[in-house]
């Protein structure tokens, strides 16, 4: 039998290998042998938070509107998911807070489509009331400035 038949499956198999994202072998496949050891292992040191981001405004609307914005909003601005821009970032908020609040929150509200991404109306969560998506931008595009 020979080799023939079986190169171009071994090139595809070799492509899809290398596809798979390993640039590099792992450098070590050892197994712990101590039984604690392998159920706890050590845990890196937490990334150091901003105070900032902890924090709740001393403004109300704003702290009510940073609680709207983590329990409902942070999944994709945090991610910037579907272009959104993230708290803070003011290079993305450069071009949405010279609209004005009534210009952002209306499109918050009633969503919208643009060449930067898109918001569905009340962030596809139509549970949410005018007040708490008003206060949610009111929080970012503050935090943004």
């Amino acid at each position: 039998m020979t080799m023939k038949p079986f190169l171009p499956l071994l090139t595809v198999g070799l492509f899809l290998l290398s596809a798979c994202g390993l640039e590099k072998p792992p450098a070590s496949l050892k197994f712990p042998d101590d039984k604690k050891a392998a159920a706890a292992p050590e845990a890196a040191a937490p990334a150091p938070v901003a105070p900032a981001a902890t924090e709740a405004p001393a403004d109300p609307k704003l702290a009510a509107g940073k609680a709207v914005y983590d329990a409902n909003c942070a999944g994709c601005h945090e991610a910037g998911m579907m272009g959104a821009p993230k708290p803070g970032d003011k290079a993305a908020w450069s071009a949405r807070i010279p609209q004005g609040l009534e210009v952002i929150t209306k499109k918050s509200l009633e969503g919208f489509q643009g060449k930067a991404g898109m918001m569905p109306a009340k962030g596809g969560n139509a549970s949410l009331t005018n007040e708490q998506v008003s206060s949610a931008v009111a929080f970012m595009v503050d935090k943004s400035k």
